[in-house]
């Protein structure tokens, strides 16, 4: 905007209120209104493309510029519509110039701020207005627009709040479309509503609102309503009767709400009805007779409710039926042969019912059908080939009681098919040689079947396969070699078959492989190096085979690996240095001839060369084929013979003395240490029983109060005093518990530790509880004392109330709200201030190393407090195997480099953890998550995400209103803080200044004169 024009509307905006309009005429004359207007409009947008670039305000009439149109007969703007141009900012005051503006349309765009008339004036003549799917907040004003003139009102996609104003509708006498569909409204609906009888779309969907719409004296009077859409609201109560008097609709949506009851009797009288929804609902009962009527029906949903009855014979009179969805209610009876009637149907879904009898053969006249979802029902018989000669993309048939075999399948079918599941079932026969010409097949299961027959070489042949389940179905034979030829396969489960041979070398082929299961079978031979290329393995699992031979040590490198299982083979040797093979638990590795591990009991047998061995009776058949030999020569052949046996003997005798020897003292000093202890606690017992015997308090421990005087007053019993507190949880180091202390009561929290292997000394423990004493800090659990004997140890911590932040996450019961935006930042802004008080106020640092949100608990006002801090320090007696499997447990949260190498705990290891917990909060998932099908790894899903540009997607959505701004830096953060290099990981010193920053952005206001 120029000065001039600047100064200009100044001038104007200010003697509005001082002179009447006509004296300002001549002024206006000067400057057209709709220039100014749309002048002051635009200077409060951020226009990236320039696309308002010919909107130029010495220009006497905006009537040529783009994306405005004017009325002709008066020159004034009409229409204004930027639909789509990506612009951003908010809508200010200028829109008011428009006197004669009916078309305000601003679609898709980026527009925020709230809509106030404080903020936002709009011209009395306007009869559009079109705000949907922008960033507006804030609540919905009741004096928005003129309602006596305006048709149309589409604030859809936004993030609007509150109720909905018990005014707003008293004028809506000219209203045909509404739309407040995805925002964050609440409440019930307006009763002023009824008073649209004019209206003909009604979208409210994608909101909170509640309660009973109160049909009676709104919605179903809408005698002119066409499309109403209710669905995903928070609605209860039945449907009353009388929806037939609304004999216009032709679309109702009210899916995903609480409605319950009897659906209406007369809801098959609406003779245009072309779209019915009335999914994941609480309706009971049959289904009306009078359904049969609807022939316009399209699209038919009902579920996940509780209805019942048999399945309706007469569904084939609905001919026009496209998408039928009646899965998960509790249909019985079987399938009628008018199903085949349906001539339009596409889409097909009866799953979870009651089902059963044979798939009527006439369903394969349904030559239209793209989708055919019949699961877990009790159909039996044999599959109509005549499915299988359809340009179907999905059958799912899974978990009935189908027998007979595999059809094989059309050239139709070859090139649409994307998902079959015939899981489950009685299935037997040979797998078709034709399978391999499905070209576009993606998922495939035939798991838990009576195939009985060898794994065909054509399961190579799928270009896009991605999931391949043949688990327990009765296949022999080898696993092919080229099973992986196309590289797109990402899951492969084998388990529970009889498949023997080696594995194949060509597995190193599956690139994409991220979970290989070959578990239960017979394959023998050695496991293949060639697993090694296999970089985004995560889970690996074979026991209960005869592989043999020594783990290559090539695994190692598999860094993404989170899970394997090699128990019950026959292998040996070393297990691979790096990736997760040095934190295998015992379950994981029993069961083989002798791997070298030390959880294992039995021999560690090498694969190593053996030592040359002379044959002592090498000589003797040469001199015996020789019967001219004089006696001397008889002689000398056996005293070599005894001078090679003696030599012999001696360095085997030699080599079991030293064994022996060995064995003895080690015995020796066993039994010597065994002694000490036991005189150690036979003197700890006879102190104990004297001093009980002389009237003084038995000795069996001091409680240490880091802040109270009476630190040495003995505790007679702690068991007694463990047994009256209560149990609040129980971690990796022991078990919490709830106690009042002292005359004053005062409620603490006691930690009794795991007693195996803790520091066996009482001034070494002292030492380190005293350290972890003098972290102090607002967002760490203060420690205020401990009890120590060699049979038992306690922490006395300070006691909070509000619990973990895994209850408010993961464990949260549908009644509580959910954690909002404001209350997850705080805990993280918390928690990182906590661990950097940790890791750069002492030297050398405390590190917590168990960064998990079990561990991260929460007071009243939401206010983070990191408890276990530095317990580990309590546990460096222990063996590494132990420690590590004692954390093992927390899978997903322990940094990569732990498990690839022998334990070396630093302060890059928490922050690791601390990416882990972002990810949690931001998305309300686990880090990891194991499903039917596959495994989903949190730090993976939300990297894809990020680079593909869809961050966003993988927000809890619980969460229903937070500032991108905000979200996307902070899950940036988490990725960084979650790198594979240590090195990159920035401090936690780092992490505090960046939340800070990500928290206060810089504001920038515009006041409108």
């Amino acid at each position: 905007m120029s000065m001039k024009t600047f100064l200009l509307l100044l001038v104007i905006y200010s003697l509005a209120s001082f002179f009447p309009c006509e004296t300002l005429s001549s002024v206006s004359v000067q400057l057209n209104d709709d220039v100014l207007g749309l002048i002051v409009f635009k200077s409060d947008i951020h226009d990236p493309s320039s696309y308002l670039s010919s909107w130029n305000e010495d220009d006497d009439s905006p009537c040529s510029w783009k994306f405005v149109k004017c009325n002709p007969a008066t020159g004034r703007v009409s229409e204004l519509s930027l639909d789509g141009l990506g612009v951003s900012g908010r809508i200010g005051r200028g829109l008011e110039k428009l006197q004669q503006l009916k078309v305000l349309s601003l679609s898709s765009n980026n527009f925020s701020g709230e809509i106030s008339p404080e903020k936002l004036a709009l011209p009395a003549s306007l009869e559009r207005l079109n705000l949907s799917h922008n960033n507006l907040s804030g609540q919905i004003p009741i004096s928005l627009v003129n309602m006596s003139n305006v048709r149309l009102i589409d604030l859809s996609e936004n993030s609007l709040s509150g109720s909905v104003p018990d005014n707003l509708f008293d004028n809506c006498f000219a209203l045909h479309y509404l739309s407040f569909a995805g925002n964050l409204l609440e409440g019930t609906i307006p009763n002023t509503l009824s008073k649209c009888l004019f209206l003909n779309s009604l979208n409210i969907s994608n909101n909170h609102f509640s309660g009973n719409p109160d049909f009676a004296s709104g919605i179903w009077l809408f005698k002119r309503l066409r499309t109403l859409d209710l669905s995903n609201n928070e609605f209860s109560g039945s449907l009353p009767q009388g929806i037939s008097a609304i004999h216009n609709l032709k679309e109702v949506f009210i899916q995903e709400n609480h409605f319950s009851g009897p659906l209406p009797a007369d809801i098959g009288l609406c003779p245009h009805l072309n779209r019915l929804d009335l999914s994941d609902n609480l309706f009971t009962g049959a289904l009306p007779e009078s359904l049969q009527r609807l022939n316009s029906l399209t699209h038919f949903g009902l579920r996940n409710n509780n209805l019942v009855g048999d399945f309706p014979q007469w569904i084939g009179k609905m001919s026009s039926l496209e998408y039928l969805d009646f899965s998960s209610n509790g249909f019985t009876g079987i399938l009628p042969s008018s199903m085949g009637d349906l001539h339009s149907l596409n889409y097909l879904s009866l799953s979870n019912n009651k089902l059963t009898g044979n798939i009527p053969l006439s369903l394969a006249d349904c030559t239209k059908l793209s989708v055919i979802r019949l699961r877990g029902n009790s159909f039996n018989g044999s599959i109509p080939e005549g499915l299988f000669e359809l340009g179907l993309e999905e059958i799912d048939i899974s978990g009935n009681q189908f027998t007979g075999s595999i059809p094989k399948g059309s050239g139709r079918l070859f090139e649409s098919l994307k998902i079959l599941d015939l899981s489950r079932n009685n299935i037997r026969g040979n797998i078709p040689a034709e399978m391999g010409l499905f070209s576009s097949l993606s998922y495939l299961n035939f798991s838990w079947n009576s195939l009985q027959s060898r794994m065909p070489p054509e399961l190579g042949f799928f270009q896009n396969l991605t999931v391949l389940d043949l688990r327990s179905s009765a296949l022999s034979g080898p696993i092919p070699g080229d099973i992986c030829d196309s590289g797109s396969l990402g899951i492969l489960q084998l388990d529970g078959n009889s498949l023997s041979g080696p594995i194949p070398v060509e597995i190193g082929n599956c690139s994409s492989l991220y979970l290989l299961s070959l578990s239960h079978n017979s394959l023998t031979g050695p496991i293949p190096k060639s697993i090694s290329k296999l970089d985004k393995l995560k889970m690996l699992k074979m026991e209960f085979n005869e592989l043999s031979g020594e783990i290559p040590q090539e695994l190692g490198r598999l860094e993404n690996l989170l899970d394997v299982n090699i128990s019950y083979n026959r292998l040996i040797g070393r297990l691979p240095v790096g990736s997760i093979f040095q934190s295998l638990d015992q379950s994981a590795l029993q069961g083989n001839l002798g791997i070298c591990s030390p959880l294992l009991k039995g021999p560690c047998k090498m694969n190593v060369p053996k030592p040359l061995v002379l044959d002592p009776n090498a000589y003797s058949s040469q001199i015996d084929g020789n019967k001219q030999h004089n006696e001397s020569s008889s002689i000398f052949k056996k005293s070599h013979h005894h001078m090679f046996l003696s030599v012999s003997a001696i360095v085997a005798i030699a080599a079991a003395s030293l064994i022996a020897i060995g064995v003895i003292v080690i015995s020796l000093l066993n039994v010597s240490a065994r002694k000490r202890l036991s005189f150690v606690e036979d003197a700890l017992e006879s102190m104990c029983s004297s001093s009980s015997r002389s009237g003084s308090p038995a000795c069996t421990g001091k409680l240490i109060m880091f802040d109270s005087e009476s630190s040495t007053d003995c505790i007679s019993s702690p068991a007694s005093l463990l047994n009256k507190a209560s149990e609040i949880g129980e971690g990796v180091f022991g078990t919490v518990y709830k106690v009042s202390l002292g005359a004053q009561e005062r409620m603490v929290a006691i930690k009794k530790l795991v007693s195996s292997n803790i520091i066996l000394y009482a001034e070494d423990f002292d030492r380190e509880v005293r350290v972890l004493g003098k972290a102090r800090h607002r967002n760490l659990v203060s420690l205020k004392g401990y009890y120590w004997t060699p049979q038992m140890q306690l922490l006395v911590m300070e006691y909070v109330p509000n619990g973990s932040l895994q209850s408010k996450l993961h464990e949260r019961l549908p009644s509580r709200p959910p954690l909002s935006w404001a209350n997850r930042f705080k805990i993280l802004l918390g928690t990182a201030k906590g661990l950097a008080h940790l890791h750069h106020s002492f030297q050398p640092p405390i590190i917590h190393y168990n960064i998990k949100p079990t561990n991260i608990l929460v007071d009243e006002n939401y206010n983070a407090k990191i408890s276990d801090f530095g317990l580990s320090r309590l546990l460096k007696k222990l063996d590494k195997h132990v420690v590590s499997n004692r954390f093992q447990g927390v899978l997903g949260y322990v940094a990569p480099e732990l498990a690839c190498q022998s334990l070396k705990v630093n302060e890059k290891c928490d922050i690791y953890g601390f990416g882990i917990l972002i990810l949690e909060l931001v998305t309300g998932r686990r880090p990891v998550e194991y499903g039917e099908d596959n495994v989903v790894i949190l730090s993976d899903h939300a990297r894809v995400l990020l680079e593909e540009g869809n961050a966003l997607d993988c927000v809890d959505p619980s969460m229903e209103e937070y500032p991108e701004d905000e979200v996307l830096p902070v899950l940036k953060l988490a990725l960084v803080c979650t790198s594979q290099i240590p090195s990159s990981r920035p401090s936690m010193d780092e992490v505090v200044q960046i939340l800070h920053v990500i928290k206060t952005p810089v504001q920038q206001r515009m006041e409108v004169f």
